[in-house]
């Protein structure tokens, strides 16, 4: 379409868009890198990113995808890509399989990615059952805390937390600081019952995990579980067969040994719940955050997906994400495992 009848075209009125409608997105500027020098730095030496070639590579991205997946239905503007590049250290080929992978993962757990917005998920976000630090670790690294013993089953299903967590790192992969530093999770088991740990069947620890390490850009540089009850040996257990090695060796098991969990989180960074010296645990701030973004998400998320089922062909889907997967996640199997920790 010529750039004139473009400009002819009239957005829809207000009155003719449903409820999670909106215009279309205003075209992106071009690519205007954020990073500070330190991190241009960092980049270049850990995700093997030159600046004097960074569009050139977006460029290239971009044109594999247009003659290899032009069903995809993605986004191909330049800060888009460069997270999926960033989360593949510039490799061409591996960078385009994750961005398969990513919107394959959308399209296969639709329970989790459908009406992906934060006014969606109030009720998890008012619960404390996640929140991200104020301040990054030594590295840089944004800190994901998750408290499973907030979250209330009969309230609503495990989804909604998964929710919540695919919610939160996508907000935060906004942020090219995150994509060069990653996050560090910090889980805090205090409290998780028996009856709660069975609703985290291998069929959604599958799915989960085979998202965080093959579907979604994100460097994930630590796990630390804290105040991990005896109970955690039998989650672990349905958690690592799935966990590729280098993942694996991320986890940090501190139990109550807070002094354990400061040699790698300085108590500067920590709220006082956890022996820092940062003040209350702090889950308004962002959750003001995620509901100021309501608008992108409603955009990204809430709109009807283009028929692109040639896409679920085109990827290799995480473990777990393949629709002809047969597990059993019944809670008798699942507590059959947790038992044996006792």
């Amino acid at each position: 379409m010529s750039e004139e009848s473009d400009s002819l075209r009239t957005s829809p009125s207000a009155a003719s868009l449903s409820e999670n409608e909106l215009p279309p997105a205003p075209e992106p500027p071009g690519y205007v890198c954020s990073l500070t020098d330190e991190l241009v730095t960092k980049a270049r030496e850990e995700l093997q990113e030159k600046p004097e070639w960074r569009l050139r590579d977006v460029q290239a991205l971009r044109d594999m995808v247009r003659k290899e997946c032009p069903n995809l239905g993605t986004s191909l503007d330049d800060a888009f890509l460069l997270r999926f590049l960033r989360a593949r250290k510039f490799d061409y080929d591996r960078a385009l399989q994750l961005l398969v992978n990513y919107h394959s993962c959308r399209r296969s757990w639709p329970e989790v990615f459908n009406n992906l917005k934060p006014s969606a998920l109030k009720d998890v976000l008012a619960s404390g059952f996640l929140t991200v630090l104020p301040h990054t670790d030594p590295r840089g690294c944004h800190v994901l805390c998750i408290r499973p013993d907030r979250w209330i089953p009969s309230n609503y299903p495990i989804t909604e937390n998964i929710r919540a967590i695919y919610l939160t790192l996508e907000k935060l992969i906004q942020s090219e600081e995150t994509q060069v530093n990653g996050i560090v999770i910090l889980a805090d088991y205090k409290g998780v019952s028996l009856s709660k740990a069975s609703h985290f069947g291998p069929f959604i620890a599958k799915k989960v995990i085979g998202i965080l390490q093959d579907g979604f850009p994100i460097r994930i540089k630590a796990v630390h579980v804290v105040n991990e009850p005896r109970i955690f040996k039998g989650i672990f257990a349905i958690i690592k067969p799935f966990l590729k090695e280098k993942i694996a060796n991320r986890f940090f098991l501190h139990g109550s040994d807070l002094n354990s969990l400061h040699t790698n989180l300085p108590r500067s960074i920590l709220p006082k719940e956890y022996g820092g010296t940062a003040g209350d645990l702090d889950i308004t701030t962002w959750n003001e955050v995620l509901l100021a973004s309501e608008e992108d998400f409603v955009r990204e998320f809430c709109q009807p997906l283009p028929a692109c089922d040639s896409i679920l062909s085109q990827s290799l889907p995480p473990e777990g994400l393949s629709s002809d997967v047969q597990c059993d996640d019944s809670v008798r199997a699942v507590k059959s495992q947790l038992y044996s920790c006792y």
